[in-house]
Formats: structure tokens, C-alpha cells, sequence
């Protein structure tokens, strides 16, 4: 087992395969550090994190503050001596808790800082139309992504890639690269930049306000829209079908360049095709979920269900 003791901190899937390698390659992981465990889903049952699951999995010693701040909690956390703290997907640290580490306290972001610093960088790159992301390693400080950096790897976004595809990729390429600057803070030959002040593009939280689909922007800007946000937390429109208004999510999509006279957001059907009308072209809608409805793909969609003549995307 390597020297260096590691508390590893995070919460959703993202962060447990990067856990899972320090693991399986024999990191030294003291502690891990996740979100309390929480009501869910329907019935409310009590939710455990994916990274308390693995934890526990693998007889890791637990927290779970509430407060980052708590006498009790940062007293626990002294005790589990850390050299170095890593940070994936969790929350913002107080310097009571970021500074205690004699070799510092590491983050895993999704972009290639400065840019998309946030809560969002992985959905936001496609939605934006980038060609290009990656991972960043950087020293915690007191604001959010503006440590000096450790170690980048840069990728390719395909150009039909959606975010649910890249995700996973990023958090494969994540993982050697936390690896990576582990072994680089334990030889001592860390060489940070510092990160300029200029933000150019930030990725901040999802809302419902942020995933409604805009009929009005350009084929392409809806296209990368749709997949920045598919499978989670998905774009979403409003179908006035009739005197019917139904709210839909929008997964699988592909795209049609052609001019026409048809009005924005005009529905056009035939028995297997399911388009809507955009200034450029037409947004072919290939998997959709009507509110209270399950996901289907368009052809089913059609076979049960009847768009008024004058049916439009609001």
C-alpha cells in the first residue's frame, strides 16, 4: 500500500470510480468524508449516498456532517491524520477543513479551468457546442475552481455525444488523473499554475428555467441544447396540442437542415416521424417523455397518441 493517507470526499457516482481506483490500486484511503443520508423517491425512503454505498462496501471509516464547521466533526477529521484531502463532486469547504492537511486538499473538476468553473461543466460544454473538455486537478482555496491548477487531460466531444456519454468518459480519465497527482504530491514534484482571473464561460446549476428548449435559436444551438442535457436532468418544452398544453422531456434527437415556410415550433407527423420546425430546418425527435407518461421513442409516441393539426412547441 502507498504512504501517502488520503481522506477522499464526494457523493454521486461520478465520485465513486474515482474512488474505486485508489482503491483497487492500493492508495492509502484513511476516510471517506459524503452527504448525509437523506429521504428519497416517492415513498421517502432513506437514501444513501453512491460513495457511502461503495464505502461501505469496501470498510472505509464514514462521516457524514451536516456542518463542515462542527467542533465534533472537524475534531473526527484530525484524527484520521491526512497528508492529502481529495474533493470529487461534493460541496464547498470551509478553510477549517481544506487547510488541515499538511500537503494540501485537491479537487477533481470536470473542464479544462478557468473555463466552466461551476456546478454543471460537463452539461455545459455541449450545450455551448465545445469540440473539446477534459479534467482539471487544483488546490483548494477560499473562492469556488479558482486554486492553482496541478495536473489537466484534455478530450474530444464527438459531435452526436450527449452528456450522459461523456460523463462516464470523464470520469475514467478522472480517475488517472487524481491518481496522477497523487503520486506527484507524494514524490514532492507538484508545479502549479496559477489560473488567470478572466472567467470566459461558466457552468452554473441547472435549473428548470436553464433546460427549456428555445424554438426560436438556431437547428444546431437546440440540437446541443438537447443532448448537453440527455439523459439527466433533460430538456424539457411545452406541447400546446389542441386546447391542451402537456409538458415533455426530450432525449434522442437528430437534425434536418432544410428551409421551409412552416411557422417555429410547428409539430409535423407523419406515422414515423415526430419533427418540429426551427428557423433553419427541423428537429427530429427521436425518444420523448410525456408528463406522466414513460419514455418511448417517437414511432411509439405515435402510434397512441394524435397531434392536433395546428400543434406547436411553446
Amino acid at each position: 500500500m502507498k504512504d501517502v493517507r488520503i481522506v477522499f470526499m464526494g457523493t454521486p457516482d461520478f465520485a465513486v470510480t474515482i474512488l474505486k481506483h485508489l482503491v483497487d490500486n492500493d492508495y492509502n484511503v484513511v476516510g471517506v468524508i459524503t452527504a448525509p443520508d437523506k429521504p428519497a423517491g416517492r415513498g421517502r425512503k432513506i437514501h444513501q449516498s453512491a460513495v457511502k454505498e461503495y464505502a461501505l462496501s469496501q470498510n472505509l471509516p464514514i462521516l457524514q456532517p451536516t456542518n463542515l464547521k462542527n467542533e465534533g466533526f472537524l475534531e473526527n477529521l484530525e484524527k484520521w491524520n491526512a497528508d492529502v484531502q481529495i474533493v470529487v463532486a461534493f460541496r464547498m469547504l470551509p478553510k477549517s477543513v481544506w487547510a488541515m492537511p499538511k500537503k494540501g486538499t485537491f479537487n477533481l473538476h470536470a473542464s479544462l479551468l478557468p473555463e466552466y468553473r461551476g456546478a454543471a461543466p460537463i452539461n455545459w460544454a455541449i450545450i455551448n457546442g465545445e469540440s473539446k473538455t477534459g479534467v482539471t486537478t487544483f488546490f483548494i482555496d477560499d473562492k469556488i475552481d479558482t486554486g492553482e491548477i496541478i495536473l489537466q487531460r484534455e478530450i474530444d466531444i464527438k459531435e452526436d455525444e450527449i452528456v450522459g456519454e461523456l460523463h462516464d468518459k470523464l470520469m475514467y480519465v478522472g480517475a488517472e488523473l487524481v491518481a496522477e497527482t497523487v503520486d506527484l504530491i507524494e514524490k514532492g514534484g507538484v508545479k502549479t499554475t496559477k489560473q488567470p482571473e478572466l472567467e470566459e464561460k461558466s457552468a452554473p446549476k441547472l435549473f428548470p428555467h436553464n433546460c427549456k428548449i428555445d424554438w426560436t435559436k438556431p437547428l444546431n444551438d437546440i440540437y446541443n441544447h438537447i443532448r448537453g442535457l440527455n439523459p439527466y436532468p433533460a430538456a424539457w418544452t411545452t406541447i400546446k396540442n389542441g386546447e391542451e398544453e402537456i409538458s415533455a422531456k426530450i432525449y434522442g434527437v437528430s437534425k434536418e437542415f432544410d428551409s421551409h415556410d412552416f411557422s417555429t415550433g410547428k409539430i409535423i407527423t407523419s406515422k414515423k416521424e415526430l419533427k418540429v420546425a426551427v428557423s433553419d430546418g427541423y428537429l427530429v425527435i427521436n425518444e420523448i417523455k410525456l408528463s406522466g407518461k414513460k419514455k418511448m421513442d417517437a414511432v411509439s409516441l405515435l402510434n397512441g397518441f394524435s397531434f392536433d393539426e395546428n400543434a406547436i412547441m411553446l
